[in-house]
């Protein structure tokens, strides 16, 4: 392989991480530096973490035949609306209340699964009537009244939501967060640990790995990207509380999709579903549990949605879904299934919350804003399709 291919290669592999690194240099030099304050570093992980944990969800829908769920803003909201209103209006205990949350949003998510992965009524009719179905009972149980989560500092602290929000600094550091230092320190020697532990893994086993020098560059880079990440947000307050809750689903769903058979099924379904069905693999198990994962997830943004703006509203989670459906086609997935990681879906969903933090101190418009998003998302899955046609798309209108 020549240079020529080997750039190429690089380029098609990591464009989306490139195109992030270039959007923070543009917003950095724009801003004069704004962007890259500890309070906006710890803001894009704040104001971003509903993104994060319905992007995940997304992909597993998106993975089994680029499917997606519409619903999944309403569901936000009517969890929220319920959770807010049984801990506020009725006494019950956050706990509980929590408990019941994930337990309507998971039955929501399976009801909307059995119709479409058994009775194959198309995901796009079923979630957009979800949609429907769960904004108008999430004005019900509000009767269209805003419902103040004040009275509930704890569960507001635990999803990360008001001024508290962060892990203590039990080394009482001043002016820098010492614990954070320390938490940054253990997550760069984990990942180094795993990413050598898997690299000699495979080298036993026989299997084809990244030459050494590429590799040892990609996991130096990567080290020292985190180690700023951590020391900028050691310069605020330290780790926010919702970032443990967004590193487990990262973590739980990344396994899940890339070392267990449930996630190599997710990916057999959106390549070629009868071949899969014809391997014995039960397709519709696939679907239902794709839909219903989403539902148990949104039951979480909606936990993390209320607790940061500390009350709920009949208007929360407009628009959610268009967020996760944009990060994931962003982050690489395919818009024809099959195709997509987490971690990619995490540097999409990364690259809107930049983008979003960064018009935003330039003063651009709202409006703006949308059209900017709106082109983000179309120039992406343009990239997806023609790169996955070979470019004969672009040939065959000319």
């Amino acid at each position: 392989m020549d240079k020529k291919s080997k750039v190429i290669e690089f380029v098609n592999k990591y464009t989306m991480v490139i195109v992030l690194a270039l959007v923070i240099i543009y917003f950095s030099v724009s801003t004069n530096g704004a962007i890259l304050y500890p309070s906006n570093v710890s803001n894009v992980i704040s104001q971003n973490a509903y993104v994060f944990v319905l992007a995940t969800g997304m992909l597993l829908c998106i993975l089994t035949g680029g499917n997606i769920d519409l619903s999944v803003g309403s569901v936000v909201c009517f969890v929220g609306a319920v959770g807010a209103t049984l801990m506020v209006n009725k006494g019950v205990n956050p706990v509980i209340a929590v408990i019941i949350m994930f337990v309507i949003g998971t039955l929501i998510g399976a009801w909307q699964a059995f119709w479409i992965a058994h009775v194959r009524i198309p995901p796009f009719i079923v979630t957009l009537s979800g949609m429907l179905i769960f904004r108008g009972l999430s004005n019900v149980v509000l009767d269209g009244m805003t419902v103040s989560l004040q009275k509930c500092p704890g569960f507001v602290k635990f999803f990360g939501g008001g001024a508290d929000c962060y892990l203590k600094d039990f080394f009482g550091g001043d002016g820098i967060n010492i614990t954070c230092l320390l938490i940054t320190g253990i997550a760069i020697a984990i990942y180094v640990f795993f990413t050598v532990m898997n690299r000699n893994k495979r080298i036993k086993k026989e299997y084809e790995v990244e030459k050494f020098t590429p590799w040892l560059v990609k996991m130096i880079i990567i080290s020292v990207v985190i180690g700023a990440f951590g020391f900028r947000l050691a310069q605020h307050k330290g780790v926010p509380n919702v970032l443990f809750i967004v590193a487990a689903v990262i973590l739980v769903y990344s396994y899940i999709t890339s070392n267990t058979t449930t996630g190599r099924y997710f990916y057999a379904v959106g390549g070629n579903e009868k071949a899969t069905k014809l391997s014995g693999i039960n397709t519709n198990k696939v679907y239902f549990l794709a839909y219903t994962n989403m539902g148990f997830l949104a039951a979480l943004a909606g936990m993390i949605t209320i607790a940061r703006l500390t009350s709920a509203q009949p208007t929360y989670g407009q628009n959610y879904e268009m967020d996760a459906i944009a990060s994931c086609f962003i982050g690489g997935a395919s818009a024809y299934g099959g195709i997509g990681t987490v971690p990619g879906v995490i540097i999409g969903a990364l690259l809107m919350g930049v983008i979003n933090l960064g018009m935003f101190a330039m003063n651009v418009d709202q409006n703006y804003q949308k059209v900017v998003k709106g082109l983000v998302l179309l120039v992406a899955v343009i990239f997806d399709v023609v790169s996955k046609r070979g470019g004969k798309l672009l040939a065959k209108n000319a």
